[in-house]
């Protein structure tokens, strides 16, 4: 035992686990949500041409003006609002959380959600209260109003699709939060838009207290790490103070630069992914023993039988995908599939259904 370690080291950091990443190695990557199509040959060579006249030997601009304006440009972002960069959105949320780690600082989102909601907050030293949903995963309203009107958060989280249950809450239950939550910031965070097709992001102009979180990783381009938050310029000052100075590399910078004007390409792959959703799921209904949940994003939540089971089968089978079933209550026995190409989604299910026969 280091005695060094475990004196210096926070104590609730050392009671952690670090965030899961499994090995894909050799096997059909179906565990998070990312786009499985690359760019097309002669795009991506453009971009390796491009990437290669980057100026290595500088830093990136923390605020690059240029790309700003063209991203506000290219997602619709209303006139008068800023936008923030951050290292995916991950970034953004750990920020978000510092921004506001005042003593008796609380978050408030529903449960279960996306996991980076927490732990960012315990990190920051901020109270997280996760409020659980329905049992179909819908909002709660009346629950989330009275977590709010009981523990005054500073930041109220809303996933719109929700990750992992994938489905979208009804706008009527948001504008309720939204008011209700008139003393915090409430953050929409459109992580799956690409897939949803709806937004928020026109609207916020209709609120003092509504911000909008994105992140291009779901339209195919995880590997960059670049998330952004559109808000008023107000909001946004504040937690850019807390951002890392480069915290946006150049490589980045300038793939985002580039693939703003190739969005059709990206478009049409998500475009195939919406299509290839909508026969996913009925296909998996007509498994036996397999109930499906409505998504409207880039994976499937499913509750069969026995969880574990059926992930651990269908990894046998080269198929990997997220069994969420530990995670939270609600999700006892149920597992995430991304949904991959048609070769893919057709292995799949055929790994499934094996499995289900285990």
């Amino acid at each position: 035992m280091n005695r060094t370690l475990h004196s210096i080291i926070r104590s609730d950091v050392l009671a952690m686990k670090s965030y899961p990443v499994a090995d894909a190695t050799g096997l059909i990557k179906l565990d998070a949500m990312e786009n499985p199509f690359v760019l097309p040959a002669e795009l991506a060579a453009q971009l390796g041409e491009y990437l290669g006249a980057i100026a290595l030997n500088r830093y990136p601009a923390p605020r690059p003006a240029a790309l700003l304006e063209k991203l506000r440009h290219a997602m619709d972002v209303p006139a008068g609002c800023d936008v923030l960069l951050g290292n995916g959105s991950d970034e953004l949320i750990s920020m978000l959380s510092v921004a506001v780690s005042k003593p008796g600082a609380r978050i408030v989102a529903p449960a279960p959600g996306f996991v980076m909601y927490e732990i960012s907050a315990r990190l920051a030293h901020v109270d997280f209260v996760g409020v659980p949903l329905r049992a179909d995963f819908s909002l709660d309203v009346d629950a989330m109003l009275a977590a709010i009107d009981e523990h005054k958060p500073a930041v109220v989280y809303l996933a719109y699709p929700n990750n992992p249950t994938g489905n979208l809450y009804e706008d009527a239950a948001i504008e309720r939060v939204i008011a209700a939550a008139s003393d915090a910031l409430v953050v929409i965070d459109e992580a799956y838009h690409p897939f949803a097709r709806r937004s928020w992001m026109s609207r916020i102009p209709e609120f003092d207290n509504v911000v909008v979180m994105r992140t291009v990783s779901k339209l195919g381009l995880a590997g960059i790490r670049l998330g952004y938050l559109a808000g008023a310029p107000d909001w946004i000052a504040e937690i850019d103070k807390v951002r890392p100075p480069y915290n946006v590399n150049v490589l980045t910078q300038a793939t985002l630069d580039f693939l703003l004007d190739h969005l059709d390409v990206l478009d049409a792959q998500a475009a195939v992914l919406r299509d290839e959703r909508e026969k996913l799921i009925p296909a998996l209904a007509q498994l036996p023993g397999v109930d499906v949940f409505p998504s409207a994003a880039n994976f499937v939540l499913v509750r069969v039988p026995d969880a574990s089971l059926v992930f651990e089968t269908m990894l046998t089978r080269r198929v990997l995908i997220k069994n969420v079933s530990k995670m939270h209550p609600q999700l006892t026995n149920c597992l995430r599939l991304t949904v991959g190409t048609p070769d893919e989604n057709a292995q799949m299910l055929a790994a499934m259904a094996v499995a289900l026969q285990a």
